[in-house]
């Protein structure tokens, strides 16, 4: 990728394995790549680890040699996954909050945030491909390795919504 033709992807990483790789596997691929420790909602009677998964994100950062944001998308997170759960849970139904903070948070307040910011893409660590289709622009597509296959978690998600997202895992 040439330097004027250098997109920015900005990267949600949890500190964990998978979007740590995603983070170095953009950026080997020519990418201006941002990560982003996304904070969520967690009640007060919880014990959350968020600020050791945030350091854990940020050692990636500084052994990659990538800038480090935080976004706050505590209400996001509240609004559209921890209260839509207990909604479903009192009207009878099991909920998928997984689903929900796909879209609530992650390709939406994350996105938003990225948006602002000047990104071009955002990504995450999640098994999915984006492929091509003649019905569709961009088409959601199972992992490469069935056995990890996260594509069921994103099924929510919009054309516009894939339009400026990576999977490299």
């Amino acid at each position: 990728m040439s330097q004027q033709n250098k997109k920015t992807v900005f990267v949600g990483v949890s500190g964990g394995v998978d979007s740590s790789v995603s983070a170095a596997l953009l950026k080997d691929q020519g990418y201006d790549v941002v990560v982003v420790f996304i904070r969520t909602w967690t009640p007060d009677w919880i014990d959350c680890t968020w600020r050791e998964e945030r350091r854990d994100a940020m050692r990636v950062c500084a052994h990659l040699e990538i800038p480090f944001l935080d976004c706050d998308a505590e209400d996001a997170y509240k609004k559209g996954v921890a209260d839509y759960m207990i909604a479903e849970y009192r009207a009878g139904r099991v909920p998928n909050p997984d689903v929900m903070c796909n879209r609530e948070v992650k390709f939406g307040a994350f996105w938003e945030f990225a948006r602002a910011r000047g990104a071009d893409y955002i990504a995450t660590g999640h098994y999915a491909r984006i492929g091509q289709s003649p019905e569709a622009s961009h088409q959601l597509l199972i992992g490469v390795d069935s056995s990890k296959d996260q594509s069921y978690f994103l099924w929510m998600l919009t054309q516009e919504d894939l339009s400026h997202t990576l999977f490299p895992i």
